[in-house]
């Protein structure tokens, strides 16, 4: 069971150069918002966007969100000054994009704390290259300060020159890969975006593939995307009563010496008891925050 099971059904990108944006978020329902420094963000207004989302994470003003800084990445002319001045604000997590290697991840931690980022601010990590789905497993075993990792499907289609096609069938081999090296690493792993925001039959599609897959949440570019994303996320009515009966079963099972465990017509072993704990104990951290 992952160890971090704070909600992240919906993580969405807030454009950090845009201040009316900044302040709408106060009030969008999403489990986190990624305050972008990058893509979002032309490079003439990188400073001002740097000092604005500094301003927002110091604010106090965004509630139960989990308030992340997403910077530009290593190599950058605005890496530098971007991860000083969020190391400073102290978010939830720097989000650095396009990691590809464990000597980057022990590159930013080292230089989080020489920034003195306090150690609430973790790092998350984007891996959208071929090199980073090689690396995925030396990526999240680099250091305990790396909490999630985040993909980034975009630029990873890119970089294989593939097609954004229903199913994402060019992307699989890559999504698994780092979900699989999320699992071993005891890690939260996100998907990644989906760039229609008016297709929303293809949107739902894509968030019942991944929660399929096992991801935790789903990144997303538009408000109007997160109030789906939470639901198709959150277990079900249907899925919190089976398990409290998964549970109640084993349990009375167990007092009564009885092998055999059976719910609904099915066997019961240890396995599902897990993960009808885990179910329980997800529908608990969504209801915990209001």
């Amino acid at each position: 069971m992952t160890a971090d099971l704070r909600p992240r059904r919906s993580v969405l990108y807030m454009p950090g150069a845009n201040e009316r944006a900044l302040e709408k978020a106060k009030g969008i329902v999403a489990d986190a918002l990624i305050l972008d420094l990058e893509d979002a963000v032309a490079p003439d207004a990188k400073a001002e966007a740097r000092d604005r989302v500094c301003a927002a994470v110091r604010s106090g003003e965004y509630g139960t969100k989990e308030l992340v800084i997403r910077i530009n990445g290593l190599g950058t002319q605005w890496h530098a000054e971007d991860l000083a001045a969020a190391a400073a604000a102290g978010p939830a997590a720097v989000l650095v994009p396009k990691v590809n290697s464990a000597a980057e991840v022990h590159t930013l931690v080292a230089a989080l704390e020489a920034a003195g980022a306090p150690e609430r601010t973790k790092l998350w990590a984007m891996l959208e290259t071929p090199e980073a789905m090689f690396n995925a497993v030396d990526i999240v075993t680099a250091s305990p300060r790396l909490t999630v990792l985040v993909m980034g499907t975009n630029d990873l289609a890119k970089e294989l020159h593939a097609e954004h096609v229903p199913g994402r069938a060019p992307l699989q081999f890559g999504l698994q890969r780092c979900l699989m090296a999320a699992r071993y690493g005891d890690k939260v792993i996100l998907d990644g975006v989906f760039n229609d925001i008016k297709d929303d039959a293809g949107f739902a599609a894509e968030c019942l593939q991944a929660r399929q897959f096992g991801f935790d949440g789903k990144t997303l570019i538009h408000p109007s995307q997160v109030e789906p994303c939470n639901e198709a996320f959150a277990p079900t009515e249907a899925e919190i009563d089976h398990s409290r009966r998964v549970i109640a079963a084993f349990t009375e099972a167990e007092a009564e010496g009885r092998g055999v465990v059976t719910v609904d017509g099915r066997m019961i072993e240890n396995l599902h008891v897990d993960n009808a704990r885990r179910v329980l104990a997800v529908a608990d951290a969504i209801a915990a925050l209001g």
